[in-house]
């Protein structure tokens, strides 16, 4: 998609504080952080809601969700961490490329 941003982080295009990426997704900083620790995590493949998931972009999201908590400890996160995807501009999502939200490195509470 040529006007996502998130498809311009990806393509380098944008730069970005990644602090992990691969042939499928890249996590980054957020620029407007809400915790200690806010990454996002977001595919190479452009797609902006869960509804659009097909078998293989099912199996994808998943793989991310491993990755993540694979990456927790070297991310920061050892001692837990909050996923968010806001799905859809009445729930937050500026960006409408998927992602999850990370948030953590300290209590974070339930607002």
């Amino acid at each position: 998609m040529e006007n996502c941003v998130f498809c311009k982080i990806v393509a380098g295009e944008i730069p970005s504080s990644k602090r992990y990426e691969d042939e499928e997704l890249v996590i980054f900083e957020d620029i407007a952080p809400k915790a200690k620790i806010h990454l996002l995590c977001v595919p190479k493949e452009h797609f902006a809601l869960l509804s659009e998931a097909d078998d293989a972009r099912a199996a994808l999201l998943g793989r991310m969700l491993k990755k993540i908590g694979t990456l927790a400890p070297s991310l920061g996160l050892a001692g837990g961490y909050r996923l968010v995807v806001n799905q859809g501009e009445a729930a937050g999502q500026t960006v409408h490329h998927l992602h999850i939200h990370i948030l953590g490195g300290e209590p974070l509470p339930w607002e």
